[in-house]
């Protein structure tokens, strides 16, 4: 005979969600950094297409 499962705390239920939020806003934070690195310039490890190399391909 099924049997209900034992509730879960609120504790836990609550560091689930903060643990999956700080996740998110840590992947936040790189993405925002990175698209401001392209955008200054000063990227390194990031190979995106500028508009000099567009210009050439078209020619």
């Amino acid at each position: 005979m099924a049997v209900p499962k034992k509730k879960t705390s609120k504790a836990k239920r609550d560091q689930r969600k903060a643990h999956w939020k700080r996740t998110a806003a840590l992947q936040a934070q790189k993405a925002l950094s990175q698209g401001k690195s392209v955008l200054t310039g000063r990227s390194k490890g990031f190979v995106y297409p500028t508009d000099d190399e567009e210009d050439d391909d078209e020619e």
